[in-house]
This record gives structure tokens, C-alpha cells and sequence, in this order.
């Protein structure tokens, strides 16, 4: 058998395929709906380059990366790998913010965020603010393999994922995170995500206020002024991940619970592509973690990847996105993680300190990597 992999495909065209190591097989696609055939020849030592498989995540998530590459390191493709590792991470309900069971509203509910995306046709199938369903991850893929949307809301968000085989309708509240909401009313809901309204320092009603004068208390050089932060380790939080598989072809996902206490209905960047995450099989992929509210405004994750289209390496992109948004809100916290299609990584972040875990060819075990804060330089 040959050891590579030949694949033909026109532009526009849908097509999926298996990836059984050592077979020839003939799949249909479509082309502006006729349907036409693409041979491929899988070789038995596709892949053994030593640069793949490789799984990144951001944090010290290490159960995530061993499950993912458990299942890339035994032949399942980059997508299928992102469903493992974030479905681990779902299911250990990795620090709080993962998961059912994390992060509350304002009204004490737990919902769930999720993407996934496929590198090679650059298909996304993603979930926001759902209810009653644990499998954000595999919601997500649902939603992808299913569907010609990319991304579904809401209660019939949750409808849909129980209508395809999920659990469901599931209590995502657990005692910690009622807990967690019933302190924080105690608390007279602070801190909260409201601005310009009356009784801002209270649990409400809230009240729009008068911001009349907001343009003439705009500041001079052209920053946004940053509201407290809100934004911590355990209070908001996500699982970006990307993988690599045997093929060399790349998929990312993600899964969050969002902001602690954030206003219902709230999305943030988990299931936006090009902000929480990004893959692009010709390049590489990006992963990102931290105030999504921010950070969905610059699409990180896409400016990463294209910055590596022209010729930039993981860090130097990594570090250009971030500092694309500290230049405008100098106090936000976020970070990221950037891979290449060469299998070099990086991250960047800003606010806090970074951590985020890979599992190679080359490593034993997972390894963690901490990242330092960037420096902002302002031109005024």
C-alpha cells in the first residue's frame, strides 16, 4: 500500500468519507447538486511522520487531552477526538465552569455553550444557552452532521439534541452551583453584568438611566473604559480545544458554561467560530479562553489563523490577537492558544497567567505549558 494519502476535491464540494487505515473506498459527494465520485487510498503508515497525532487544550485540563488523544491516537478522526476530549471535560466538570452543574445566571440556571469545527470542509455545528441537556459537546456535533445550520439556541436547541439521541431534559443545576447563585443574591448580586440602568448595586428591577452625556465622558484616546473585572479562573471559564489527527486533517471544539451570573439569554464566545475557536486544515487552528463579551468583538481565533496564512509563527500570531484587544480594553483578561499545521505551538494572554496542555508523539504524558501576561504598548 502507499504511504499517503490522495484526495481530489473540487471547490463547493460536501463529501465525507472513513478513514479505515489499508482500504480503498469510493464515497459519494456533490457538486452544485450532481453528484460525482472521489477515490482515495488510505496507506498503512499515513500519518507516522512523528509531528501527529497532536492534541492542544487550553488549561491544565489533562484528563480532556488524554481523552482526546486516546481516541486520535487509536485511528478516530480530529472531530471525533474534539467530542472526546471536551466530552471528558464535560463530565469531570472541569473547574466548575464545565459541564452541568457550573455556572449559574442570574436566575440560578446552569446552561451550556458549544462548538465544533470541522478544519477540512470548514463545517461548524454549535449550541447556545441550552437547557436541559449535559452533551454540549455532542449537541454541537448534531447539530453539524444533521443540520444545515450552524448554530441552534435555547430550549430548541435542547429539543433538538434530545430529538437526536441525547439525554434529556436533564436538571443542569447541581448544590454547588445553587449555592454559589444563593450567596451571590445574598450578596445583593454583585457583581453583576449590568451598566447604565438604576439599582445597578442591587438584584433589581433595573431601570435605564439617563446617558445623554456618555459621548462627552468618552475617553480621549480612543480605549474603552473597562468595567470591573468579572472575569476569574472559576467564575468563567472554557475548554478550547484543538487535534490533529493521523490524516494530518484538524478539528477544534469548545465547551462552557459562560459567565458566572450573566443576564439570561447571554451568549458569549464558546460556540462563535473565529472567536472561541478556529481551524482552517491548510493552516492550523487556534483555541481561546477568558471574557468572551470582548473578545467576540475581535474574533481572535480567525486573526490567528490568518496571520499564520501569511507566514506568522504560533507566537507572534497568538500575540498579535491579543494585543489587537488590549490596545482597545487595556483591562480585559483572555488568552489563547495557536497550533500550525507543522504541529508548533504557542499561546498569549492577557490579565492573567496561562496555562495550556499537549499531548505529541514526541511526549510520554500530557505537558502543560504556562504562558506570562503581554505587555500592551499604546500609541497615542
Amino acid at each position: 500500500m502507499p504511504s499517503a494519502l490522495w484526495i481530489s476535491i473540487p471547490v463547493h464540494c460536501r463529501c465525507s468519507w472513513s478513514t479505515n487505515l489499508g482500504s480503498v473506498r469510493r464515497h459519494s459527494c456533490r457538486l452544485r447538486e450532481q453528484p460525482f465520485w472521489v477515490d482515495h487510498v488510505c496507506g498503512n503508515r499515513v500519518g507516522d511522520s512523528g509531528r501527529y497525532p497532536l492534541v492542544v487544550s487550553t488549561w491544565p485540563f489533562v484528563e480532556a487531552v488524554r481523552a482526546a488523544w486516546t481516541a486520535v491516537d487509536h485511528g478516530l478522526s480530529a472531530v471525533d477526538a474534539v467530542v472526546e476530549g471536551c466530552s471528558a471535560c464535560e463530565e469531570l466538570r472541569c473547574d466548575g465552569t464545565v459541564g452541568p452543574g457550573g455556572s449559574p445566571d442570574e436566575n440560578g440556571e446552569t446552561t451550556i455553550d458549544a462548538l465544533v469545527m470541522d478544519g477540512v470542509m470548514m463545517e461548524v455545528g454549535a449550541v447556545a444557552a441550552m437547557k436541559y441537556v449535559k452533551d454540549g459537546i455532542k449537541a454541537a456535533k448534531l447539530v453539524m452532521q444533521h443540520t444545515q445550520h450552524t448554530l441552534l439556541v435555547g430550549e430548541p436547541a435542547s429539543a433538538f439534541a434530545i430529538s437526536m439521541g441525547l439525554p434529556g431534559p436533564t436538571n443542569l443545576s447541581s448544590p454547588e452551583s445553587i449555592n454559589k447563585w444563593t450567596k451571590w443574591k445574598e450578596d445583593l448580586c454583585q457583581p453583576n453584568f449590568r451598566k447604565n440602568v438604576l439599582s445597578v448595586d442591587s438584584c433589581g428591577p433595573y431601570h435605564p438611566k439617563d446617558t445623554a452625556n456618555s459621548c462627552a465622558q468618552a475617553n480621549p484616546v480612543g480605549t474603552i473604559e473597562s468595567s470591573p473585572a468579572r472575569v476569574g479562573l472559576h467564575s468563567h471559564d472554557t475548554i478550547a480545544m484543538a487535534v490533529i489527527d493521523k490524516m494530518g486533517f484538524i478539528a477544534v471544539g469548545t465547551s462552557t458554561n459562560g459567565a458566572a451570573f450573566k443576564i439570561p439569554g447571554r451568549v458569549g464566545d464558546g460556540p462563535i467560530a473565529g472567536s472561541s475557536a478556529y481551524a482552517d486544515n491548510d493552516v492550523g487552528a487556534c483555541g481561546a479562553t477568558g471574557d468572551g463579551d470582548v473578545m467576540m468583538r475581535f474574533l481572535p481565533c480567525y486573526q490567528v489563523v490568518e496571520s499564520m496564512r501569511r507566514g506568522m509563527e504560533p507566537k507572534l500570531a497568538a500575540e498579535d490577537a491579543i494585543l489587537r484587544i488590549a490596545q482597545k480594553y487595556p483591562d480585559f483578561v483572555g488568552a489563547l492558544f495557536a497550533v500550525n499545521k507543522e504541529g508548533e505551538h504557542a499561546g498569549a494572554c492577557h490579565g492573567w497567567t496561562f496555562q495550556y496542555s499537549v499531548r505529541s508523539m514526541e511526549m510520554e504524558e500530557v505537558e502543560v505549558f504556562t504562558v506570562r501576561p503581554s505587555t500592551v504598548s499604546m500609541s497615542t
